[in-house]
């Protein structure tokens, strides 16, 4: 079964859907707004980095792995100062919620030097690791919140020198990442500039491309039969970390990034075994289902496989509909967890199962 839902995966990966991808719709600096351009449809200012589509960038040594699909420079710089918040709302291609909820959320930034960002080239860029955000303690990941509508959000760190910097928030999707090369990497970038007086700089700096590889453990992976604790891509958080902004229940609470504990278990900051892994693929299961609809229509599949599918998420939504939320406790992402919100994303994965027999 595993093998046949490998393979279903792989199937519906191949499919092109435009509202099953995304970008950065808005980007927001200490309450202060930005909107972003749709992909390839540059008619307003931004400091968004546009890109030309909304295709996730695949293999880790593609040359878009920086700041997306042909990232073009932006013309505005957003003003932020050290301990700024940051939000990025991320949509699907035709402007909904982020349709994927599996994988980790990662923030770097760089320095765009003297010269600034305006003309910055984004594949020069020396990059530092400042948030990352993967497992949730109820085993769904911090990316489900994005499926939920919600931004990710993150706090620059309180030391970080004045100057001009990319900041490039990155999701890793990882539903079909238990094939070589399945991984799909959704990078954004901004143009920022940070005042102030602070002197900290980062004490190591990585190239993207060049810090991830396909075979890493945290990209090459089967999320839904982990043995052991999710490993982040990449470098530690830097010594100029940022700070985990929650809220909880309609309370925020802000917590730092410890390079000390990233570098002392890099992977213990998603410690969750296997148990909460398959916990985990409910939650994605509803977003495959729903590109499974698609594609069956694409492949021409029979009606009973559509009834299957339509059967699926009923029941998954049935089903979620009786889940409690539970508090969030990982980094980057902001979360507003209510006990009365229904998580309708949920579905047990045998209902995955018989929707991919049904395609097949």
């Amino acid at each position: 079964m595993k093998t046949a839902a490998a393979f279903a995966l792989s199937l519906l990966a191949a499919v092109p859907f435009v509202s099953a991808h995304g970008y950065v719709g808005t980007l927001t600096v200490d309450g202060k707004a930005y909107k972003g351009n749709t992909p390839n449809n540059n008619k307003i200012q931004s400091p968004i980095r546009m890109i030309s589509d909304v295709s996730p960038v695949k293999g880790a040594t593609n040359k878009f792995l920086s700041c997306g699909q042909n990232a073009q420079k932006a013309a505005l710089v957003a003003d932020a100062k050290p301990g700024s918040t940051v939000s990025f709302q991320w949509v699907n291609g035709q402007g909904g919620n982020w349709p994927h909820n599996v994988g980790p959320l990662l923030t770097y930034m760089a320095s765009c030097g003297r010269a600034g960002c305006a003309n910055f080239d984004s594949s020069k860029a020396q990059w530092f690791k400042i948030e990352e955000a993967g497992l949730q303690k109820d085993g769904t990941w911090a990316q489900a919140a994005l499926m939920q509508g919600k931004p990710a959000v993150v706090q620059l760190p309180s030391n970080i020198a004045p100057g001009e910097y990319l900041i490039r928030h990155e999701i890793i999707a990882l539903h079909t990442a238990m094939t070589l090369g399945g991984a799909e990497f959704y990078p954004s970038c901004a143009q920022l500039k940070v005042s102030g007086s602070a002197t900290g700089k980062p004490d190591k700096t990585v190239s993207l491309p060049g810090a991830y590889k396909d075979t890493d453990p945290g990209i090459l992976v089967d999320v839904y039969d982990l043995t052991g604790a999710y490993v982040f891509p990449g470098p530690a958080i830097s010594n100029l970390a940022g700070k985990t902004i929650l809220a909880v229940n309609g309370t925020q609470t802000t917590v730092a990034a410890s390079k000390a504990a990233s570098s002392s278990s890099h992977a213990a900051s998603s410690s969750h075994a296997s148990s909460s892994t398959r916990a985990s693929s409910s939650s994605h299961a509803a977003s495959t289902s729903s590109h499974a609809s698609a594609s069956s229509a694409k492949v021409a599949a029979t009606a009973s496989a559509k009834a299957a599918v339509t059967t699926s998420s009923k029941a998954a939504a049935a089903t979620s509909s009786k889940a409690s939320a539970a508090p969030a406790t990982s980094s980057s992402v902001e979360y507003e967890c209510d006990d009365d919100e229904e998580t309708t994303t949920q579905q047990h994965p045998r209902s995955y199962s018989r929707v991919m027999a049904a395609i097949l």
